[in-house]
C-alpha cells in the first residue's frame, strides 16, 4: 500500500509544472484558433520558464493554471486573440492583476467581453475610440512600466503576438518565447 502511495507522489509533484499538466479532452497545445496565442511564464532559480497555455478565451481556466503555477514572483499568462488584441494576466499569492490592450473588443469577442465581467468594468460604448483597460502597472515590479504598457498598445503598427513578444523581451524572456512559438 505503502508503495502505490509513492507513486501518486510523484505524479503530484509533476503537476506543478504546467508542461506535464495533461488535458485528455484536447493537445495543451491546441489553441481556439490558430493567431490566438496563450502563453504562461514564471521566474524560478532565477530564470523564466514558459509553456504554451490551452484554451486561449477561457479566461478562468487561465487564472487557475497559473495559481496552481505560482512561484515567488508569481505567474503570468500573455494571451493574443485573432489579431486584434492581447490580455494579460498575473496571480502573485491571492492577487489577480488583469490587462485588457483594448476594451472596445469587448463589443465583438466573447473573451474580452468576459474579461471585463471579471474584472468589474463596464462594458464600451459603440462609438468608443480603442482603449486599454485594467492595471497598466501589471508589470511595475519587473521593471515594466505603465507608460511602456501604453506605448506598446498605441502603436498600431505592431500585431497583438508582437506586442506580446516586445513585453516578452522587456520583461526578459522574449527568446524564450519567440521561440516557444516559432515566431
Amino acid at each position: 500500500m505503502a508503495d502505490i502511495l509513492d507513486d501518486h507522489d510523484d505524479d503530484i509533484e509533476e503537476f506543478d509544472d504546467l508542461d506535464e499538466v495533461e488535458d485528455k479532452t484536447e493537445p495543451e497545445t491546441h489553441l481556439t484558433d490558430e493567431s490566438d496565442i496563450a502563453v504562461a511564464a514564471w521566474h524560478e532559480d532565477g530564470r523564466w520558464t514558459l509553456a504554451t497555455l490551452p484554451h486561449a478565451h477561457d479566461i478562468p481556466q487561465i487564472i487557475s493554471r497559473l495559481k496552481a503555477q505560482q512561484t515567488n514572483g508569481g505567474a503570468l499568462a500573455l494571451i493574443a486573440i485573432d489579431e486584434e488584441f492581447f490580455i494579460l494576466v498575473r496571480v502573485l499569492g491571492t492577487h489577480i492583476s488583469l490587462f485588457l490592450s483594448d476594451a472596445t473588443c469587448a463589443l465583438d469577442y466573447e473573451v474580452a467581453e468576459e474579461f471585463l465581467e471579471i474584472a468589474d468594468l463596464p462594458m464600451p460604448e459603440d462609438d468608443d475610440e480603442s482603449f486599454p483597460v485594467g492595471n497598466l502597472d501589471i508589470f511595475s515590479d519587473l521593471g515594466m512600466n505603465q507608460m511602456e504598457i501604453e506605448a506598446i498598445c498605441a502603436d498600431e503598427e505592431l500585431f497583438p503576438d508582437e506586442q506580446l513578444e516586445a513585453i516578452a523581451s522587456r520583461l526578459g524572456f522574449g527568446d524564450q518565447f519567440a521561440e516557444l512559438l516559432e515566431l
